[in-house]
C-alpha cells in the first residue's frame, strides 16, 4: 500500500500539469487572433492598412522624380448581390501627392443592409506607406434597399516608399454585416 501512495501523488501532479498546459494553450489560441491583427497593423504584414485616418503633413514634399501606379480592385463577399467598383481602375501619382478616388456601390437587394469594406495592399510592404486621410472603409456603411452611393477615399503615398515599388494594388472586399450590426435586444422572460 505504501508504494501506491507515491504513485497516486505522481499521477496527480502529472494530470494537474497536463490540465494547466491545456488551459494555457486554449488561452493562447484565443489571444492569437488579436495578436496577429495587431502584428499585421504595425508591420503591414499581409497587406493590411490602418483603420484610422491619417493626416497629411503640411510640410511634406511631393517627390516629383517618381511616379507610382496605384491599381484599385473591388469584390463583394460570396452570395451578396451588390455592385461595387472604383470610378477609375488605376491612376498615377507622385509620392506625397494627395489624391481622391470615388467608389460606387449599389445595394441590389430588396432589404436594408449594413456593409463594411476591408482593404488590403500588395505588395504588403507598401501598406505601411499608403496613408488614407478619408475612407469609407473606416466605418460601416448603411445602404437602403436599392440604394446607390458614391464613397470617397482620399490618400497619399509617403515619400519614403521604397524605391523598388513602382506599382501597388489597393483591394477592397465588401462584406454584409447586417446581422452583426443589429442591436441586440435582451430577452426578458416573464413569469405569469
Amino acid at each position: 500500500m505504501n508504494q501506491q501512495q507515491p504513485k497516486r501523488q505522481d499521477n496527480s501532479r502529472v494530470i494537474t500539469r497536463l490540465l494547466a498546459s491545456v488551459m494555457i494553450m486554449f488561452a493562447f489560441g484565443f489571444a492569437l487572433v488579436p495578436l496577429y491583427e495587431k502584428f499585421c497593423e504595425i508591420t503591414g504584414f499581409n497587406g493590411r492598412t490602418s483603420s484610422k485616418a491619417a493626416t497629411a503633413d503640411s510640410g511634406m514634399q511631393v517627390d516629383q522624380s517618381r511616379v507610382i501606379t496605384v491599381e484599385f480592385h473591388t469584390r463583394v463577399s460570396r452570395g451578396v448581390p451588390w455592385e461595387f467598383r472604383p470610378e477609375v481602375r488605376s491612376l498615377r501619382l507622385h509620392p506625397g501627392e494627395v489624391k481622391t478616388v470615388n467608389f460606387y456601390v449599389e445595394n441590389k437587394t430588396n432589404r436594408d443592409v449594413v456593409a463594411q469594406a476591408l482593404p488590403s495592399v500588395a505588395p504588403g510592404e507598401a501598406s505601411l506607406f499608403l496613408n488614407k486621410t478619408e475612407c469609407f472603409c473606416f466605418e460601416n456603411q448603411p445602404l437602403a434597399a436599392g440604394e446607390t452611393a458614391v464613397m470617397p477615399m482620399q490618400f497619399y503615398l509617403d515619400p519614403d516608399l521604397p524605391d523598388h515599388v513602382h506599382r501597388l494594388t489597393l483591394s477592397y472586399m465588401m462584406y454584409d454585416l447586417t446581422e452583426q450590426a443589429r442591436p441586440r435586444t435582451a430577452r426578458v422572460e416573464r413569469s405569469e
